[in-house]
C-alpha cells in the first residue's frame, strides 16, 4: 500500500494514551555507556537503531487533538518518550514539519494547525525545544522529521494563513490528488525548503534530519501533475521530464546533506524511502518484487543513488509487508537493501508497519503477534542491518496483539545505545 495511508493517515490517538504512564524513572533518564551494557561480565552491548516515528500530520499521534492546553500537550509528548524508555528504544522521529509548518516559532513558516486547531497560532510553548531537552534527558535521540514539499492536505490556497509562503507564492505549488504541494522543479523552491528546515538544525539541539518517502507525489489515477510550464522554463539539458524530475530531488537531498555537516557535522541526515527502489522486472539492479508503486519511476527518487553515493547518513526502508507476501516479501526486501547498503558507509535500519498488526483486512500474517519479532529475527542474518524504526508511536504505546510487547521480550534485554 506504500504509505499513503501510513503517513498520510488522519487518525487520533485518543485511547491509544489510556493507561500510559508519565514515570519514566530516575534510571531511564541517566543512562549512560555503563548502563547501556549487558549484564554479561560488563561486556558492552551492540550499538543498534531502536526507533519510533512519532507522527503530527493529522493528529495522527501527537496531540491526540488541536485545541488542548500546552500543559495536556506537553504530557501526551512527554509520556511518549517515557513509553520510549519503557519498551527499551533509544530514539524517536519527531515529525516537527508535516505541512509545510512548524512545531516550532519559525520566521520562514507558521505554526501548524495541529497544535491548536489555527494555523499560524502560537501554542504557547515550543514543542520542539521541549521533545529535545527531555528526549535527552532520557538517553533517547530526537530525530527531527520534516516533508519537504508537502502545503497542505487540500486544493485550496485561500485556506492557508495570510502570510503562508504558499499563498504568497501561489506559482510555487502545483495542486494533485486533493492535496497541495510545493514544485519541486522551481529552484526557489529547493532553497526555501531547504532554508526552512535549516533554522531548526541551527537553532535546536537535534541528533538528526529525517526525511521521509514524499518526494514528488504518489501516482493518483487519471491525473496528472502539471509541471510543464516548469519544465519548460527550467528543464534545459534534459529531454526526459522523468529524469528531470529525479534529478530535482537528487539536488535537494546532495544540497541538504551538504548544509547539514556546515552547520553542524555530528548531525546526521537520514531518509525512509518507499521500501521499494524498482523491480527486478523493471530493471535488474531492482529487488525481487512486483510493487505497483516503484520509487524510482513514480516518485522520482532514485534512492538507491542516494546510499550508494554516500549521500545520507542511515536509510530506513519503509519493508510494511509480511514474510511471505507475494508482491513485495520482507525477506526478499531485506537482503536486497543490504547489499545497497553494504560497503557504503550509510547505516540501514529497517521500518516496521507495526500499524497493521491485528487491523481488519491485512493479510493474516499480521494477526500474529510473532511475525514483527520474526522480521527482527530474520535481519540479525544480514550484519549490514543495524536497527529498526516502528511506524508508529500509538502503536508502540496500544501494543496490538502484544506485538511490541514480543519484540522487546525477544530482542531488546536491555537498552543500548544507536549507531554513532
Amino acid at each position: 500500500m506504500g504509505l499513503i495511508g501510513r503517513r498520510g493517515f488522519v487518525v487520533t490517538a485518543a485511547g491509544a494514551l489510556a493507561g500510559l504512564t508519565t514515570a519514566g524513572g530516575a534510571a531511564a533518564r541517566t543512562v549512560s555507556d555503563a548502563a547501556a551494557r549487558t549484564s554479561g561480565g560488563g561486556q558492552a552491548a551492540k550499538r543498534e537503531f531502536r526507533g519510533m516515528w512519532l507522527a503530527t500530520v493529522g493528529n495522527r499521534d501527537w496531540p491526540s487533538q488541536p485545541g488542548q492546553t500546552a500543559a495536556r500537550q506537553r504530557t501526551e509528548l512527554l509520556a511518549y518518550l517515557d513509553t520510549a524508555v519503557e519498551r527499551r528504544l533509544n530514539a524517536v522521529v519527531f515529525q516537527v514539519r508535516p505541512t509545510a509548518d512548524a512545531l516550532w516559532p519559525s520566521p520562514y513558516e507558521p505554526w501548524t494547525q495541529y497544535l491548536t486547531g489555527v494555523q499560524g497560532q502560537d501554542p504557547g510553548w515550543d514543542p520542539l525545544r521541549t521533545a529535545v531537552r527531555e528526549a535527552h534527558r532520557r538517553a533517547l535521540e530526537l530525530h527531527a522529521w520534516f516533508n519537504p514539499y508537502r502545503v497542505a492536505n487540500h486544493t485550496d490556497p485561500s485556506r492557508l494563513i495570510e502570510t503562508h509562503p504558499a499563498r504568497q507564492h501561489p506559482e510555487w505549488t502545483v495542486a494533485y490528488g486533493g492535496k497541495l504541494y510545493y514544485n519541486p522543479g522551481i529552484p526557489q523552491v529547493r532553497r526555501f525548503v531547504q532554508d526552512a528546515m535549516m533554522d531548526a538544525v541551527v537553532r535546536y539541539d537535534i541528533d538528526a534530519v529525517h526525511f521521509d518517502d514524499y518526494f514528488y507525489p504518489y501516482p493518483v489515477p487519471d491525473q496528472v501533475f502539471d509541471d510543464d510550464a516548469t519544465f519548460a522554463r527550467y528543464g534545459g539539458g534534459f529531454t526526459d521530464k522523468a529524469a528531470w524530475r529525479r534529478d530535482n530531488i537528487n539536488r535537494l537531498v546532495q544540497e541538504m546533506s551538504a548544509r547539514v555537516k556546515a552547520a553542524k557535522k555530528h548531525v546526521r541526515f537520514g531518509i525512509s524511502p518507499f521500501g521499494v527502489w524498482r523491480n527486478a522486472t523493471t530493471d535488474p539492479l531492482g529487488s525481487r518484487t512486483a510493487a505497483g508503486v516503484q520509487t524510482y519511476d513514480d516518485l522520482h527518487a532514485d534512492t538507491r543513488h542516494w546510499v550508494k553515493e554516500g549521500w545520507i547518513d542511515y536509510v530506513v526502508p519503509q519493508v510494511y509487508w509480511n514474510m511471505g507476501f507475494p508482491a513485495a516479501d520482507y525477506s526478499a526486501l531485506v537482503p536486497w537493501w543490504a547489499d545497497v547498503a553494504s560497503s557504503t558507509g550509510v547505516d540501514l535500519y529497517i521500518g516496521e508497519a507495526l500499524y497493521k498488526v491485528g487491523v481488519p483486512g491485512q493479510p493474516e500474517a499480521w494477526h500474529d503477534p510473532a511475525e514483527l519479532s520474526r522480521h527482527l529475527t530474520y535481519a540479525k542474518r544480514y550484519a549490514t542491518v543495524r536497527g529498526h524504526c516502528f511506524f508508529s508511536a500509538m502503536e508502540v504505546v496500544a501494543d496490538p496483539l502484544g506485538a511490541m510487547t514480543t519484540v522487546v521480550a525477544d530482542h531488546y534485554p536491555t537498552r543500548v545505545r544507536p549507531p554513532g
